[in-house]
């Protein structure tokens, strides 16, 4: 019987200084580990083993499933989550992906839909649940806290759950039969 735990990918959208990706990112992976079922590996283009080609294209392979963290730059998701996307193929494949967003008043969605995009050219599953934020340095609290009523807690647990149905699903059908076999 296969191991019931699930590996989620964590991708950090930004490598900037003084990025807010880092608060968002905790954020998740609270709620992520609070859940419980998840191994939680994180994928960060500011640190050298995000930059590394081979170690990411390991660490996409062994993934499930993928949380994309992403901030929206100009209407637009970051060169660095471009990078790293890019810099694998073949083991995005059969793999949910959703995605928390944040930005001004758009909340971060332009990126968002261009990344819907993106992933299903690589014949990865984009989730329609996900979590958005306006002004997120807002509504988040010094100690990177959000408010208990906050709205963001219960789409960021429909989102996980969606993500971990797909992510079994995918796994038994690719155990089952491996998806490039029809390539």
């Amino acid at each position: 019987m296969p191991d019931p735990t699930l590996r989620l990918a964590l991708l950090y959208g930004s490598d900037r200084r003084q990025r807010f990706c880092d608060t968002i990112a905790a954020w998740a992976v609270a709620h992520a580990e609070a859940m419980g079922g998840w191994s939680i590996d994180r994928l960060d283009p500011a640190t050298p083993e995000g930059r590394d080609g081979a170690a990411l294209e390991r660490k996409v392979r062994e993934a499930d499933a993928f949380l994309v963290v992403t901030p929206e730059y100009n209407h637009g998701y970051p060169a660095a989550l471009k990078a790293m996307i890019d810099a694998v193929y073949i083991p995005w494949q059969a793999k949910p992906v959703a995605f928390i967003s944040y930005g001004g008043l758009s909340r971060g969605l332009c990126a968002v839909e261009q990344l819907r995009q993106v992933f299903a050219s690589l014949h990865a599953v984009p989730l329609r649940d996900g979590v958005s934020f306006a002004h997120a340095r807002d509504q988040f609290a010094a100690d990177g806290t959000l408010p208990g009523g906050h709205p963001a807690h219960k789409a960021m647990r429909l989102a996980l759950w969606r993500l971990r149905w797909w992510a079994g699903a995918l796994r038994q059908a690719r155990l089952l039969i491996p998806y490039d076999a029809a390539a």
